[in-house]
């Protein structure tokens, strides 16, 4: 199976054991992380896109999308939930298998909203190149969302997929359908069965502030999560920037 695969270096390989992240040695590892420790601006820009039955947002009207902008001063921030993202049961199989979002236990109740989307294809970033395993000029499909949860702009993520493995799929559309990209995946042959996630805080490049509307002095958390397929293969890359003060990250997990 194509997902089967791992990629491996040879010697006449720039970036040996790329893809292979669970070498904390590898080349690729390295460099990820050297790219990771910087600050930068943040992901997440273009158009439009509220939580659905299953969790999954889609379309605002641009009025809608107006008054995301409104309530988050210093008064709504006081009065705002965070919203308790459960790092690991989250992205358990059962969910996205059965076409329910990873947003949708944790959002219960509340309004969730993408109002800005962009889903292009590109060149992968060189860092990404080497999480996902190919080589510096291929082709990733890159989908950027900025996400609104009760009229608060909260998180930016950007995810990066390879080309050649979800060309003609609806991951290359705004809607992804039940289940999103995982379920995609899925379908594909290439289900994620393992997740790697790695956190860091840092203040928030000009960018950020505005696009999450930040107050001054509050920071924001990095997340990067790679998504593994069977095999060992790199599938996904998701960076995303959070509000600090939006979110309590629970991490449970057994002895």
């Amino acid at each position: 199976m194509f997902c089967s695969r791992r990629t491996t270096g040879s010697r006449n390989d720039p970036l040996p054991h790329r893809g292979t992240l669970g070498d904390p040695r590898s080349d690729a590892h390295r460099r990820a992380h050297r790219i990771f420790g910087t600050a930068g601006p943040g992901p997440a820009d273009g158009r439009n896109a509220l939580a659905g039955p299953t969790g999954r947002p889609c379309c605002l009207k641009e009025s809608e999308r107006q008054m995301s902008h409104h309530g988050t001063g210093p008064q709504s921030q006081q009065s705002f939930l965070p919203l308790r993202r459960r790092g690991i049961q989250r992205l358990a199989g059962a969910t996205w298998h059965s076409g329910r979002s990873v947003w949708s236990d944790e959002t219960e109740g509340r309004t969730l909203a993408v109002d800005r989307m962009e889903v292009v294809e590109r060149t992968a970033p060189e860092h990404v190149a080497g999480l996902l395993g190919v080589e510096p000029t291929a082709q990733v499909w890159s989908r950027k969302r900025r996400y609104v949860l009760d009229a608060r702009p909260v998180l930016l993520s950007t995810s990066y997929l390879p080309a050649d493995l979800v060309a003609g799929s609806a991951i290359t559309r705004e809607d992804t359908g039940p289940g999103g990209i995982y379920a995609r995946l899925a379908e594909l042959g290439c289900k994620p069965v393992r997740f790697r996630e790695e956190i860091r805080c840092r203040m928030p490049s000009a960018e950020e502030s505005r696009q999450l509307d930040l107050s001054a002095g509050s920071p924001v958390v990095l997340i990067r999560r790679t998504a593994f397929a069977e095999g060992g293969r790199a599938v996904e890359v998701s960076e995303m920037t959070l509000d600090s003060t939006s979110y309590v990250l629970e991490y449970e997990f057994d002895a």
